[in-house]
């Protein structure tokens, strides 16, 4: 308890308590995960919002670990103003009574689903309700070799459709030495491995059915693991696990692709930034990771960094005009322009593409607003969902289990975890309506 107390002091010593306001105006602190260049675009953003106007300033802080910080801070009751957080953790967060929905500002601001790419606005939604509004999206692509493509005979400019077209192309691609060791492999599926629970998508399922079942026990579950099982039946676990045990750090020359080990990836926007770093000159392509049913229209998973104000904020009217502010067009378009991401925003000016050195930027901006575009399921378990699917994935990519006893796996343990948040609303909901009878009956008397 002593160790939680102190850690929680420190915390709330972030949130810069008891600045003066000789100045007149309205001082709120900002918190963000971000750090090098793209928490320097924010600032200069926050730098541009502070001079527009003489009635709040911001203060700017980037924050290590800012999930747990965020929680620690909100539940002491001193939470900073406005706080920057992955829209996959938007839903844990509006479950738990941690944000400020902002329905009515955006309402009387007259900011809506209009202003949006579609799958952007879905993001900052939780069981009906508005609870953040974008900073900067990162959707995902195929990313590709176009010089290995050549070496192996492959069109540089003409990647895989479909997930048939992708196990050829990465048969083509793979290479071995003298003595039968892998020298580069044309594709693996747990490489990098960060979004195992989306495979489902590429093969025509979903994670949850938008109400009480996890859907993993589906033929697109199944036929999901059975792939990531045949990546191991074609090249072997101990020649993988030998080849893989070579790959470095991702944000390093050793990256698997950047080192040339790997032909082709899921990766998101940001890819770009890492090629230009630390392997420049590479020669590389990007287009929409194929699907079993191929690419038109494309399966796209995308997610974005949400502004929310978290509740118990001591001044949410100053946090919106800030976070009204970044969803200008010319402020969002500086942001993203600043950490070379696309744009959240519907309409985006024509200088705005021409300025961007991205060159495959319109790739990730055009498949966003596709039809099949997807981002992490509204649920606030989703991180034991994660958890379930990555071993699952682990026990059939070692040959453990069976993708059979992996699909049956996950299913039963994902939903659990489903059955016991649906309890738990329930029961909140029930004494919330209890509440609710006896208030009245105590103004009746």
């Amino acid at each position: 308890m002593r160790v939680r107390s102190v850690c929680l002091a420190m915390v709330m010593g972030l949130v810069g308590c008891g600045r003066g306001t000789r100045d007149g105006r309205v001082h709120i602190t900002y918190w963000e995960k971000w750090t090098g260049f793209e928490a320097d675009a924010m600032q200069r953003v926050v730098d541009r919002f502070n001079a527009s106007q003489t009635g709040i300033t911001v203060h700017f802080m980037s924050i290590s670990g800012i999930g747990r910080k965020l929680l620690m801070a909100t539940a002491g009751g001193n939470p900073p103003d406005v706080a920057g957080i992955w829209s996959s953790s938007l839903p844990t967060y509006a479950e738990h009574g941690a944000l400020v929905g902002l329905d009515e500002y955006c309402r009387r601001a007259g900011i809506g689903a209009e202003d949006y790419v579609p799958i952007v606005w879905r993001i900052c939604q939780y069981e009906g309700r508005t609870w953040g509004l974008p900073s900067t999206p990162g959707s995902t692509a195929l990313i590709w070799n176009k010089e290995m493509f050549r070496r192996a005979g492959l069109d540089p400019e003409r990647p895989p459709r479909t997930i048939e077209e992708l196990d050829e192309y990465a048969a083509r691609l793979t290479r071995y030495d003298e003595r039968s060791n892998l020298v580069h492999l044309g594709f693996l599926p747990t490489e990098p491995g960060w979004w195992n629970f989306a495979w489902i998508y590429y093969f025509g399922g979903q994670v949850w059915d938008g109400t009480n079942r996890i859907l993993y026990d589906t033929p697109a579950g199944l036929a999901m693991f059975r792939w990531i099982a045949s990546y191991t039946e074609r090249y072997g676990l101990n020649a993988l696990q030998q080849f893989s045990a070579g790959f470095g750090n991702f944000a390093s020359p050793q990256n698997a692709f950047l080192a040339g080990k790997v032909a082709m990836v899921l990766q998101g926007v940001w890819m770009h930034n890492f090629i230009e770093k630390y392997a420049p000159g590479l020669e590389w392509g990007a287009a929409p990771f194929p699907a079993v049913d191929g690419v038109d229209p494309p399966v796209v998973y995308t997610e974005a960094d949400v502004l929310v104000i978290p509740r118990g904020a001591k001044h949410a009217d100053a946090a919106f005009e800030f976070i009204r502010f970044v969803q200008r067009p010319e402020v969002m378009e500086e942001l993203c322009l600043g950490q070379l991401k696309a744009s959240p925003l519907r309409r985006v000016s024509a200088g705005f593409f021409a300025r961007h050195p991205h060159p495959y930027l319109g790739v990730f901006y055009q498949t966003m607003w596709s039809r099949r575009a997807f981002s992490t399921p509204a649920l606030p378990i989703h991180d034991e969902v994660v958890r379930e699917v990555n071993i699952a994935v682990d026990l059939v990519r070692l040959g453990q289990v069976s993708p059979e006893a992996a699909v049956q796996q996950v299913q039963r343990r994902a939903q659990r975890a489903l059955d016991r948040l649906l309890r738990q609303r329930a029961r909140r909901r029930e004494g919330v309506g209890r509440l609710s009878c006896e208030s009245s009956e105590v103004g009746q008397r």
